[in-house]
């Protein structure tokens, strides 16, 4: 009796001959890949974690010792099948389990959280308070287990830890009465040649109103006195309310210019050397000065850069959103916007600068 196959079986068949092709040709460059492995390695062992070698424990027993010898993997049939034994003899092995139930239990994470944020934001806080403040909050932990936790974390005793305070705590306690002064320099044409102009600026921290200070190609000891003399004018200075002012260890900022700050009552705050990130604030500043205004310009002279720096810090000032203000104005506006009123643009310095309120 003849058979004769259908059109479907054909194409099955087919499909099926394709299949096993691939499969063959996916083994055959696994082979050659465990081989190009081999002779990387050489004679040098491989380790494994006990993880990996149950994975290939299980792969390795459903293929077989023959089926795994034609494949030539990286590991002899006898380790993966040795492997896999083990894993058959630990599956009622319980002696972990009853390991981990003995002792004392684990401390929960939201503790160790807590207790590591009580105690770097309240440095004069002992094992005891930091105790009385996470039972305020429902977790009832002894001054022993609370002291582990700082030790193994690093953290020093009250005693040690007070006399390190942070300068995000000493910013946050004096934000009133704390202002930063720094440089920053900008190029521009002038008779002489390509110029380097000097940018001095002062920024009230808190509120991160900035006063253009002044601009020079020599900012020698004299211009600095007369700088710290209209900076802590007692009628309209910028520091006339201020306590302390961040700085850098330029030379710039003298002995003399740092006097001049003290007989006002200004307390000169030094910043540690190369350590731009301890005045974030006005470096953000002029991170935001070059490259929305001044890298987009080609300055000639010193009234020329003067009008732009001043052009800036208006559109800082009235019309920038800032998001460590919650995104909000520095300088906010005199009454809430007219919905019905049409939108109006301003623009400064040609367009380079934009804003867009309702109209008046």
């Amino acid at each position: 009796m003849k058979f004769i196959l259908q059109p479907w079986q054909l194409m099955l068949i087919i499909l099926a001959s394709w299949v096993n092709r691939q499969q063959q040709e996916v083994i055959e460059y696994l082979r050659t890949e465990n081989v190009v492995l081999k002779e990387k390695f050489g004679k040098k062992r491989i380790l494994l974690n006990d993880d990996q070698r149950r994975r290939l424990a299980v792969k390795g027993k459903l293929l077989g010792r023959k089926q795994l010898e034609q494949v030539g993997t990286l590991f002899t049939p006898d380790t993966i099948l040795r492997w896999h034994r083990q894993l058959v003899a630990n599956k009622g092995n319980y002696s972990d389990r009853k390991e981990k139930k003995s002792g004392r239990p684990r401390i929960r994470q939201v503790i160790v959280d807590l207790t590591l944020k009580f105690a770097k934001e309240n440095p004069t806080w002992g094992y005891d308070r930091i105790s009385g403040a996470l039972s305020n909050v429902g977790y009832h932990i002894c001054d022993s287990t609370i002291g582990n936790i700082l030790k193994a974390h690093g953290i020093e005793p009250a005693p040690d830890r007070k006399h390190t305070g942070s300068w995000e705590t000493f910013l946050k306690a004096h934000w009133d009465v704390m202002a930063s002064i720094d440089f920053t320099t900008v190029e521009a044409w002038t008779k002489s040649g390509l110029t380097t102009f000097y940018l001095l600026f002062v920024m009230e921290l808190k509120t991160r109103r900035v006063k253009f200070v002044g601009c020079t190609t020599n900012p020698n000891e004299a211009w600095m006195k007369t700088v710290a003399l209209e900076l802590t004018n007692c009628e309209d200075g910028f520091l006339k309310d201020k306590q302390y002012l961040i700085m850098d260890r330029d030379a710039t900022f003298s002995k003399s210019f740092r006097a001049c700050l003290r007989r006002e009552g200004v307390k000169p705050v030094r910043l540690p050397p190369r350590s731009p990130n301890l005045n974030a604030h006005l470096e953000r500043f002029f991170g935001s000065l070059k490259s929305e205004c001044l890298h987009k310009l080609i300055l000639f002279g010193e009234t020329a850069t003067r009008r732009a720096v001043r052009a800036f810090v208006t559109h800082y000032h009235t019309e920038r959103n800032h998001q460590g203000l919650d995104n909000e104005l520095i300088v906010p506006m005199d009454r809430p916007p007219d919905m019905e009123a049409g939108i109006e643009t301003t623009e400064r310095l040609g367009g380079l600068l934009r804003s867009y309120r309702r109209a008046a």
